[in-house]
């Protein structure tokens, strides 16, 4: 047993794992082990190269996932690329720090995880690079973590459309995605890319902090979780992979392991250990070790919806740089000479959050919906945005958008994207096998309020472009010119677009969400521990109880941070877990 055995086994290596295995690995007397069904990210190009970002999808690098078809959308299925490799969906992201409101985090009402602590999180992974330009709080900053974070410099197009937004009854605060006390204005997003490099959670454990008591273990699959009885109950003992070659391999843990394998994987990985709903692991014969039906539910994600429009006007967008002429030849090189130019940075552009209150107020199912004190139908106060708006510098998004504005055309979008929604899916197996997916219903639009608040939304968006005094001037029309949502002017003509066209923002959660003892969907306590089960925690956005209004990035690496500091509590109360494994092990 003592060769493949580690203190600490971290499944998955992606944005929360790697962050809970170089935060352990501070203290070099422990040894710790990350198992990631990918490959190492040194050599990926794609994942440095921020521009690079679509080339990760649907290969190897993908874990090419993709939804049931759901009635909400036309009966659609939409792909949920994730990122299957060393640093995760931190590695193909948007690059985005938007950490959404205190108050977000406040609702959970768990010890330990309150909207200033959470912040102080999140905060605690980065070093903030500022630019003469923008205008930060810094205290809102870290200065001194592996995660190294700048603003990006807008293109013009993007210039002008911040007029719009404040135009349109936006206010301008520079920073407002990093302080977390804004709900309705527009500023600058911080992206993880400095000199021109993304930098990801792998770099948690790589580079400047490759550490000796570390092993990262590539091309393994984590199948289930080695459960084993103790004096007091069960306890994780280590876990069971298949390598690259098919054989099986386990690993042991003397402390802990920690579950990182996102919102879709975490879950079917509990599952495939025995830990879910009685019945419905007994679908597949697998013995249940302990009932947990919340295992899997809660499924959320934020829909958007793009927009495109075409300009006349030259110089504006960046299309040029990928679409025109031979020119992403030219692109491509000043990256790998330079470290600049438009692959350097993702190429979103000015971003906004908006209540929606006031434009709703006299819609009756708005108006007739059930809500509580001081909270509108979403179940948000007024601190906290009902939508966020963000545009692209370029025509260009998931591989569905394929209608590239070649021969010296010129587009860009607006994209809105809907926070709190009401609707909640699932993630259930298709197999007892840890190489096929599982099945994954987002429910998406389900709820009546999510399309009417989407919908208006859109609405909105398309006055901004439309209306506002940056961009009304510069708009032919709709990209590709046979859309026509340019020329909508009521919330009932967007619906068929949305239904048609929503899709997901990558920013899945939920479903092993933390709970109060009282809550009997609760998969974890609020220290991420699984019930029923010592020495087992589950750290990626899964564990969330319901989903912030922001994007999931900086999460991500605050839950990492906040499970670390939770194992470091065990080492100050002087151990882990009273009794030993049995040697039946």
């Amino acid at each position: 047993m003592a060769e493949n055995t580690y203190d600490y086994i971290i499944c998955g290596g992606g944005t929360s794992g790697c962050v809970v295995a170089g935060r352990l690995a501070e203290n070099q007397d422990v040894s710790i082990l990350v198992i990631e069904a990918g490959q190492h990210n040194r050599d990926l190009e794609n994942v440095h190269m921020a521009g690079g970002w679509s080339n990760n999808f649907d290969s190897e690098t993908d874990w090419n996932l993709s939804t049931k078809p759901m009635p909400g959308v036309d009966s659609r299925q939409v792909k949920l690329s994730r990122g299957r490799f060393l640093g995760g969906s931190s590695g193909c992201n948007g690059t985005l720090c938007i950490r959404g409101s205190k108050q977000d985090y406040d609702d959970w009402g768990l010890e330990g995880w309150s909207g200033d602590e959470f912040f102080d999180a999140m905060k605690k992974s980065e070093t903030f690079h500022t630019k003469p330009w923008f205008n930060e709080d810094s205290s809102a900053h870290g200065y001194s973590g592996p995660l190294h974070i700048e603003p990006h410099d807008l293109a013009p197009i993007a210039d002008r459309i911040m007029d719009s937004f404040v135009d349109q009854g936006l206010p301008l605060h520079h920073d407002m995605f990093s302080t977390g006390d804004v709900a309705h204005g527009c500023g600058h997003v911080p992206r993880t890319v400095y000199k021109g490099i993304r930098t990801t959670s792998a770099d948690f454990i790589t580079n400047d902090y490759d550490r000796a008591n570390i092993t990262i273990q590539t091309d393994t699959t984590v199948d289930r979780i080695l459960l084993g009885p103790t004096s007091d109950g069960l306890r994780a003992a280590g876990a069971v992979t298949r390598l690259a070659d098919g054989t099986t391999k386990t690993f042991y843990a003397r402390q802990e392991v920690i579950i990182s394998g996102g919102a879709y994987c975490s879950p079917a990985i509990l599952m495939r250990s025995g830990i879910g709903a009685r019945d419905e692991l007994a679908e597949f014969n697998i013995p249940c070790q302990v009932d947990l039906p919340g295992v899997g539910k809660n499924l959320m994600d934020h829909l958007i919806v793009f927009m495109f429009y075409e300009t006349e006007t030259p110089n504006l967008t960046t299309c040029s740089k990928v679409y025109h002429n031979n020119n992403l030849e030219s692109t491509y090189q000043e990256w790998k000479d330079h470290k600049t130019g438009f692959l350097s940075t993702f190429p979103f552009g000015c971003f906004a959050f908006a209540r929606m209150d006031d434009r709703l107020q006299h819609d009756p199912l708005w108006k007739s919906a059930p809500r509580t004190q001081g909270r509108d139908p979403m179940g948000l106060t007024k601190s906290q945005p009902n939508i966020e708006f963000f545009t692209t510098e370029c025509y260009g998004g998931p591989k569905q958008y394929d209608q590239f504005p070649v021969n010296n055309k010129h587009a860009f979008s607006m994209i809105a994207e809907l926070f709190a929604p009401k609707s909640r899916g699932t993630v259930t197996l298709a197999s007892a096998d840890a190489l096929v997916n599982p099945v994954i219903d987002c429910n998406y639009l389900s709820d009546p309020l999510d399309l009417l608040v989407l919908t208006e939304a859109c609405q909105f968006g398309n006055e901004i472009v439309m209306q506002g005094a940056g961009t009304r001037d510069l708009v032919k029309g709709s990209w590709p010119a046979d859309l026509k949502h340019h020329a909508y002017t009521t919330r009932e003509e967007w619906v068929p677009y949305v239904k048609e066209h929503a899709t997901t923002c990558y920013h899945a959660s939920g479903t092993c969400a933390m709970g109060n003892p009282t809550d009997t969907n609760a998969v974890l306590d609020n220290k991420l521990r699984v019930r029923g089960v010592k020495g087992l925690r589950v750290a990626d956005c899964s564990v969330m109880p319901s989903l912030h209004g922001g994007h999931t990035q900086m999460p991500a690496y605050g839950i990492g941070e906040r499970c670390a500091d939770f194992v470091k509590e065990t080492w100050a109360q002087g151990g882990l877990l009273a009794g030993a494994i049995q040697s039946s092990l």
